[in-house]
């Protein structure tokens, strides 16, 4: 793990040391995000980018807030700068839609307005029964500014979505599993060691392919039918080419656990 003086700290971890464990570190303000957080998390995800071997990814938190939002001090001195603050948090967090693998939110308190729009621009959602949810921006004369406009209809649909972002109400874990904001909910002892096990069966399937099936879901989500075809087409092109899709094949036929190369 890297020095515990970090506002996001990374390790390895999984049977294989293939799994990227993505902690927030600033438990004394709930993990509130404030501008070098954002820079440590985007610093972070582009050295994962690039780094092949990493085949999933979980972000977790210290204390008893996943991520409580943006640090509301630091937001009170915008000014002039606001809009470029708001975009660089946009652009941190599209990059989770970029990396080639998976990332999973393992939710275990607040995911408050720009904590939320962080889960919401995870690929999974799993969380705590004490997990707490929401997007208060308008109830402090804001309006959601990191993705949660965008993404919260995707997920659970316009009419929901505009209900939660215009009341700014929060709401428990057991609603958010009701309306397919998360997944599962899980004790919070057990949390982590549910993460930990998704993202295993990630990480054991054909890495390309499991980053094209990413590309193509999200490309879909913004694009026509005929697009979303054209997308599988050119990731089952791509996944035809690969050595994992000789391996797989032969596996099944064989009756062994296919070892997987991402080539």
């Amino acid at each position: 793990m890297e020095n515990i003086d970090s506002l996001i700290l990374v390790e390895r971890i999984g049977s294989n040391s293939n799994i990227a464990l993505i902690t927030l570190n600033r438990q004394k303000t709930l993990n509130t995000l404030n501008e070098e957080m954002l820079h440590q998390l985007k610093d972070v995800l582009i050295s994962l980018m690039n780094d092949k071997s990493v085949r999933a990814a979980i972000i977790c938190a210290e204390g008893k807030s996943w991520c409580a939002g943006a640090d509301l001090k630091w937001m009170g001195s915008f000014g002039e700068e606001a809009n470029k603050l708001i975009k660089f948090g946009q652009e941190t967090f599209t990059l989770l839609d970029a990396v080639h693998f998976p990332v999973i939110a393992a939710i275990n308190g607040y995911a408050l307005g720009g904590g939320m729009e962080l889960a919401l621009a995870c690929d999974i959602r799993i969380a705590s029964e004490k997990a707490l949810f929401g997007q208060p921006e308008t109830t402090v004369g804001l309006a959601p500014g990191w993705g949660a406009t965008y993404r919260l209809p995707k997920i659970v649909g316009l009419g929901i979505a505009k209900e939660l972002i215009l009341t700014g109400r929060k709401f428990p874990a057991d609603e958010a599993l009701k309306i397919g904001l998360v997944s599962a909910i899980y004790p919070p002892e057990q949390l982590k060691d549910k993460a930990i096990e998704l993202a295993e069966q990630i990480a054991n399937n054909a890495p390309v392919a499991v980053k094209e099936a990413k590309r193509a879901i999200n490309r879909g989500l913004s694009a026509s039918l005929e697009e979303g075809h054209k997308a599988e087409v050119e990731g089952s092109k791509i996944c035809f080419e690969t050595e994992d899709i000789r391996e797989g094949i032969a596996a099944i036929f064989e009756k062994r656990k296919p070892e997987f190369k991402g080539k």
